[in-house]
């Protein structure tokens, strides 16, 4: 812990304050969604294009932080009795010069890992393989960034003895602060791949920007058969004291891999190490888990040998290698044939009794326990939450004060009840305070927990891997076929900070939840939305924003074709109809009149005006009476005057659209100057935001861009894919030559062919149109044609060209109708159709699972 005034002198800032307290710093917080408990802790205020951290302090304060760490004093410190403020000239730096300062204040073996792909896994199978041994303090995550590295590094205390940090850069010059930051003593090089190509020079200079990590380490581990690292290392005279250990699968390196064999879902590598042969078993066989496994092996052996590779200028490393057990290389295959998959991400499914389940059962540790917590307590369409945590295991710490620490997370944040399973946490059931049921084992919950009890609320599994929490998973999920569409979380909010960091200053945004979210679900994308601060939403019809209202959506809601019939209900949920002629506008006050006992406020609506494309909207010869109309009438408020652009994604078409835009301004006028407060004017949809920057006028309205289809090249390469439809191999058949398939007999084996049958079909949204030759399902990265008509619930395609006779196609295995591989744009061109086609004709029998990475 710091006092303020430590972390002043330390960033070089100054106090201010009208308090004379000295305030104690134990935590840092960088997200105000994210605070916990506000007692000491230290609010830094970052600045971003997208965001500034200092308007968040009047919020934070009411809720009970007193510190501040800040570049800005725009505000009287009279207004914030009680509170220190720290102001320094820019508070990233002063965040990372106050993470190197307390990186420094321990002399343990730090680990740095960087590369291209893998860092995560490797980082979480090395605590896996040491932490027997060491106490290790990590990223939580993947905290790898500008941010995320000193947060890491924040967490380290001497009740640790070796740290493992991750560091991931996007451009040239920011290498530079991690390391000072992580200062390794041990580094790792994963790889070196495509990512973040467009931000340098070429693959040379990323390379070299991501080897100044290990500048002052000890020794790197890497594969030599990335020629350019050895030559960017040899070229460079700021690594001549880094020692190397290498391993290659082709070349020379102090670790050679002479064999690799794959079968029955595992690999066998054999390699050799000093004239000596090894041999290792690993549970797995695709090839980035062989790799990342290799990286591990090696580091082992340096370890294990740190006398030879490192020396004794490093004193904080064991020179009894892998300390306190058997470091035989026998010992170390052993615990390689151990590892266990990495969960790499939380998902959000759909359970029982109307329940939904966050599923993280496969690694169960404090840090990783705390980032499912504060994925649950952003789920807010169920108040009751409940926690399945199995014991946590190898934390070297005592289990008193470890379940002590727990009872409080759970507390904090507001959890209703615990399930413990375990020997160990049922041991410490006095600790808890919510309330709480413990079981010794996985098979002891199954035979007596009542899971019918569980009703109408958000379930958590975390549990280690030897709890077999996939028995509860399964059991708890609400039981569908195995077709289903995939959420990438993170995704969206890349699209939706890739269009506000476009945003003039104090421009709002409403996104469209109309359609299910465009194919991607109703609460869950609004409740990711309203966590991430959205100014408006906007669905089609009102039992949409009804949904929305009793799953906990508070934002503003504008409903974009109100109906006679729903008027009542809009009234009653607080929703704001869209106002689009004379008619719905008297129905409305008709409607006000008979619901004056309810409506405590003037009724928020939306004037649509048409511009131009001719839909709903007023026409100009309207709006004089619609403006005495709105004017007379206090029961109104009108909330925005807008219209819709026709073809604001085509250059062709721009004269029509800057047409529009005046003819906007010239028709919004009539009514604002009528008006005595201010009325948000918007135009632009997502397409718009970036092509008509000087239009973004008070709002703008963010759709499929949301989603992560952009409307050409340019925008498409800065957005990520949010949606995946995929599948799985059901069967999985040998056809003769000239035999006819599917339906109709329209699909023909011209010769002997492979088929697989796969349980999709155009009652789940796959497009009849499919078929016969026309597109094709993705299976291991590559495209299997569709073989005859699709049918109602099942697609058959040609494997023959894709089979791999070493590692054969088998039923069970993926399959990609859409994603990453296979943008959903390419399907929509494939069927002669558009991507909100395709995306609002998947099926709702189609299961949606939400995950964040």
């Amino acid at each position: 812990m710091y006092t303020l005034s430590e972390i002043a002198r330390i960033t070089g800032g100054i106090v201010h304050s009208l308090n004379q307290e000295e305030h104690v710093i134990r935590d840092l917080l960088i997200d105000s969604r994210r605070l916990i408990q506000p007692e000491n802790c230290l609010f830094v205020a970052l600045v971003s294009g997208r965001n500034d951290g200092h308007r968040y302090i009047p919020e934070l304060f009411e809720k009970g932080v007193k510190s501040f760490l800040v570049s800005s004093l725009a505000f009287s410190l009279s207004d914030f009795p009680g509170a220190s403020f720290i102001k320094v000239p820019d508070t990233l730096i002063a965040l990372q010069i106050l993470g190197t300062h307390h990186r420094n204040r321990f002399d343990i073996p730090v680990i740095g890992i960087t590369g291209s792909n893998g860092k995560t896994i490797i980082k979480e199978w090395l605590y896996q393989l040491l932490n027997k041994e060491y106490r290790i303090v990590r990223s939580p995550k993947s905290y790898n960034s500008q941010i995320g590295v000193p947060l890491s590094v924040w967490k380290m205390d001497s009740g640790y003895d070796m740290a493992i940090f991750e560091a991931g850069i996007s451009q040239a010059g920011e290498m530079e602060n991690l390391e000072s930051i992580i200062r390794p003593t041990i580094g790792i090089f994963t790889n070196i791949g495509t990512a973040h190509d467009e931000h340098f020079a070429g693959l040379k200079e990323k390379v070299q920007e991501k080897l100044k990590l290990f500048r002052h380490c000890a020794i790197l581990v890497y594969c030599s058969d990335h020629a350019l690292i050895t030559s960017c290392l040899k070229e460079s005279a700021a690594y001549t004291a880094v020692k190397t250990f290498t391993w290659s699968r082709h070349g020379h390196g102090d670790l050679q891999i002479t064999r690799i064999e794959k079968a029955s879902g595992h690999a066998h590598i054999r390699a050799i190490f000093s004239s000596n042969t090894l041999d290792i078993t690993i549970p797995f066989t695709d090839d980035a888990s062989i790799e990342n496994t290799i990286h591990c092996w090696a580091l082992m052996l340096v370890l294990k040998h740190s006398d030879r590779y490192i020396g004794n200028d490093h004193h904080t490393l064991s020179h009894d290698g892998i300390k306190g057990q058997d470091d035989s290389c026998a010992a170390m295959a052993r615990r390689l044939s151990q590892l266990t998959p990495i969960a790499m991400r939380l998902e959000l499914k759909e359970a029982i009794n109307h329940c939904s389940l966050i599923n993280d059962s496969y690694n169960s540790d404090i840090n990783s326990l705390v980032i499912a917590l504060d994925f649950m307590i952003q789920q807010n369409h169920h108040r009751k939450k409940t926690v399945v945590l199995s014991d946590i295991l190898q934390s070297g710490r005592n289990k008193e004060e470890l379940y002590q620490e727990i009872a409080q997370l759970l507390a904090l944040r507001n959890i209703d009840r615990i399930i413990g399973i375990g020997k160990d946490i049922a041991l410490q059931a006095d600790k808890f305070t919510i309330h709480k049921t413990f079981y010794e084992t996985t098979e002891e919950f199954l035979n007596q927990f009542p899971v019918s009890s569980f009703q109408n609320e958000t379930i958590l599994l975390k549990g280690a891997r030897v709890f077999e929490f996939e028995r509860i998973s399964s059991l708890l999920q609400q039981k569908a076929h195995e077709t289903v569409l995939e959420i990438n979380i993170d995704a969206l909010i890349h699209n939706l900070n890739y269009y506000r960091s476009a945003l003039k200053p104090g421009t709002k945004t409403m996104a469209m939840v109309k359609a299910f979210s465009y194919g991607s679900g109703s609460y869950e994308i609004a409740n990711v939305l309203q966590f991430h601060r959205i100014d408006y939403l906007a669905v089609a019809y009102a039992d949409e924003g009804v949904e929305l209202r009793k799953a906990g959506i508070h934002l503003p809601v504008m409903v974009m074709s109100p109906e006679e019939h729903s008027l009542d209900t809009l009234l009653k949920y607080n929703l704001e109809p869209e106002i689009y002629n004379l008619r719905i506008l008297r129905l409305l006050e008709e409607a006000i009149e008979r619901n004056q006992t309810s409506i405590q406020e003037a009724v928020r609506i939306h004037i649509k005006l048409d511009t131009g494309m001719h839909r709903l909207g007023f026409m100009e010869n309207d709006l004089n009476a619609l403006s005495d109309l709105v004017k007379n009438n206090r029961c109104l408020h009108v909330q925005s005057v807008f219209s819709h652009l026709a073809a604001s994604e085509d250059p062709d078409e721009d004269d029509f659209s800057l047409q529009q835009i005046r003819t906007f301004h010239k028709m919004s006028k009539i009514i604002t100057q009528k008006l005595d407060y201010p009325v948000l004017l918007h135009i632009l949809n997502s397409a718009g935001i970036l092509r008509f920057p000087e239009t973004h006028l008070d709002m703008v309205r963010l759709g499929i861009g949301l989603y992560g289809v952009g409307y050409n090249p340019e925008e498409q390469s800065h957005l990520c894919n949010v949606s995946t439809l995929k599948s799985v191999i059901t069967q999985i058949k040998k056809i003769p030559a000239g035999e006819t398939i599917g339906y109709n007999r329209t699909g023909k084996a011209e010769k002997d062919t492979i088929l697989a049958v796969v349980p999709i079909g155009y009652a789940d949204g796959l497009d009849r149109k499919l078929g016969n030759g026309r597109g094709g399902l993705f299976i291991r990265g590559r495209l299997a044609p569709i073989l005859g008509n699709i049918c109602m619930d099942l697609t058959l395609v040609d494997i023959t060209g894709i089979q791999d006779p070493g590692s054969p196609i088998r039923e069970g295995d993926e399959v990609i109708v859409f994603g990453d591989i296979h943008p959903v744009a390419e399907l929509a061109k494939e069927t002669g159709t558009i991507p909100y086609e395709v995306l609002t004709g998947i099926s709702r029998r189609v299961k949606r699972i939400y995950y964040h990475e």
